[in-house]
C-alpha cells in the first residue's frame, strides 16, 4: 500500500482567489489541480462528488486549472470556458458539464455547454475569443508546478500532496487523519 501522501506541501494556500466549494474554514481542505480533457481527471470527480457528499460541511473543496496542452489540444479552451461561466456565477455547473461530457470540448461544443447553462452566449463568446481569464489559468499553473505537480489530476489533502489511490475510502480516510493531526 502506498503512503497517503509524500509530505510535498502546498506553496500557494487556497485562497478566495479559487473555485471553492464549501466554507474555506472547513477542518478538512481538498485542492485538486485538474485538466478537463484528462481522462484520469474524469474518473476522478465522481469520487470528488462522493466525498464532498460523504464530508458534507467539513471539507473545503478546491479546484484549480492544469491543462496539459500537449497532450490535450482542447484543455485550454475547456478551462477558459469554464473561467467564463464563473464569470457568471456558473463555474460548478459548467466543472460538471465539461466532465460529463470529455469527449465534447471543441468551441462550438463549449458553446452548447454554455447555452445549456443559460449563460449569455455573446458575453461568454467574448470572454473565451479574448481568452479574458487567461491569467487566472497561468497563475493555477504557477502555482501548481511550484508545488511539484507534473500531471493530472493531483490532490493536496490539507495543503500536502496526496499519492494514494484516489478513491472515495482512502481519499476520506486522508482526509480525516490529517484534520486529526492537525486539530
Amino acid at each position: 500500500m502506498r503512503a497517503p501522501h509524500s509530505g510535498q506541501a502546498l506553496t500557494v494556500p487556497v485562497s478566495g482567489r479559487d473555485h471553492i466549494a464549501g466554507s474555506p474554514d472547513a477542518p478538512m481542505q481538498l485542492l485538486e489541480y485538474g485538466d478537463y480533457e484528462c481522462p484520469f481527471c474524469g474518473l476522478a470527480q465522481p469520487v470528488v462528488v462522493e466525498v464532498q457528499a460523504r464530508l458534507g460541511q467539513r471539507l473545503c473543496f478546491a479546484f484549480r486549472h492544469f491543462p496539459i496542452v500537449s497532450a490535450h489540444p482542447h484543455a485550454l479552451h475547456a478551462a477558459l470556458a469554464a473561467e467564463a461561466a464563473g464569470a457568471q456565477g456558473r463555474f460548478w455547473e459548467m466543472h460538471a458539464r465539461l466532465f460529463a461530457h470529455q469527449d465534447s470540448l471543441d468551441d462550438d461544443m463549449l458553446l452548447f455547454h454554455a447555452a445549456q447553462l443559460g449563460l449569455d452566449i455573446d458575453r461568454f463568446t467574448a470572454d473565451l475569443v479574448d481568452e479574458r481569464h487567461l491569467s487566472h489559468i497561468r497563475e493555477d499553473l504557477s502555482s501548481g508546478e511550484r508545488s511539484g505537480v507534473i500531471g493530472t489530476p493531483t490532490f493536496f489533502v490539507n495543503g500536502v500532496r496526496y499519492e494514494g489511490v484516489p478513491d472515495v475510502v482512502e481519499l476520506s480516510t486522508a482526509l480525516e487523519r490529517t484534520a486529526k493531526a492537525r486539530a
